[in-house]
């Protein structure tokens, strides 16, 4: 993997239902909007924190393919499917969890990587081990968006 400084892409893009549980669709393009998220994102567009009233910090996800690829033979698979972990921005070249606490231009936007993700049960639904197999560093990490802009697939993703 590529160290933190230089440029790593955009290996696709994916936007979540509305329903909890059901299957992420693939997309070639994102637009995402300051404190709101991704436009047609389903579950998270513009959700409200209950207790401050503050927009939501979970804006975006995003995880390494090699992470997704590291998994496979140890779970016993060939291949876990783009969109299976449920990320809205599958990464190649950058180590994402590295560059937690600072802003990151991906495509047209910046956002603001701010803590790694906690992977749930529905892990274990792709294979059974794969939710334990995500800890520990290789999960990706959580985003606020700080500049609206588009993501495309083969976006350049570079620290700023």
């Amino acid at each position: 993997m590529n160290d933190a400084n230089t440029s790593g892409r955009v290996a696709s893009l994916h936007l979540h239902p509305a329903k909890s549980g059901e299957p992420l669709t693939g997309v070639d393009v994102i637009e995402v909007v300051a404190e709101k998220g991704i436009v047609g994102g389903g579950r998270y567009f513009g959700r409200v924190n209950s207790s401050t009233g503050l927009p939501g910090k979970r804006q975006v996800t995003l995880i390494e393919r090699e992470q997704i690829a590291e998994h496979t033979p140890i779970l016993g698979l060939e291949t876990i499917p783009p969109g299976a972990v449920r990320a809205n921005v599958e990464t190649i070249g950058v180590d994402l969890i590295s560059l937690i606490g600072r802003k990151v231009a991906v495509g047209g936007a910046v956002l603001l990587f701010y803590e790694a993700r906690t992977p749930c049960e529905k892990m274990d639904r792709i294979c059974e081990g794969l939710r334990a197999a995500m800890k520990n560093q290789k999960q990706g990490v959580l985003a606020q968006v700080v500049r609206p802009g588009r993501i495309r697939v083969g976006d350049p993703i570079n620290p700023l």
